[in-house]
């Protein structure tokens, strides 16, 4: 396929369809949020951390063992993580355990395997 295969050759605006993307168009604030939560699950390390969590809580020495990455290298991600809500923690002695913040991380990740593994049977049947 062609490069112009996908640019409009016409120059007409459909403005109804303009105008009801506009008004369910999120704040520009939310869509920068929504943009950097994705660049921080966005790091192949840090997606394992959080499926990792899926499981339930796990300290650091845990994770850097599931991982096969030095306690450092993990801690370095999983404040990353921590910084951008994703995940929070608690300290225990000398341990620090690592759950998902909330719910929605794990249902962001369920919807989007699920839509990896239907892109990817679609792309089978070809």
């Amino acid at each position: 396929m062609s490069k112009n295969e996908y640019i409009c050759d016409c120059s007409a605006v459909h403005t109804e369809a303009v105008e009801k993307a506009l008004s369910s168009m999120p704040a520009d604030e939310l869509i920068g949020a929504v943009a950097s939560f994705y660049k921080i699950v966005g790091d192949g390390t840090r997606c394992k951390i959080l499926f990792a969590l899926q499981s339930g809580e796990l300290c650091v020495c845990d994770i850097a063992s599931i991982l096969s990455m030095s306690k450092s290298s993990v801690s370095h991600q999983l404040a990353k993580l921590k910084d951008s809500g994703a995940v929070k923690c608690r300290k225990e002695g000398k341990e620090v355990f690592y759950s998902l913040d909330d719910k929605h991380i794990f249902d962001i990740f369920e919807v989007s395997l699920e839509h990896i593994k239907h892109r990817m049977e679609k792309k089978d049947e070809k």
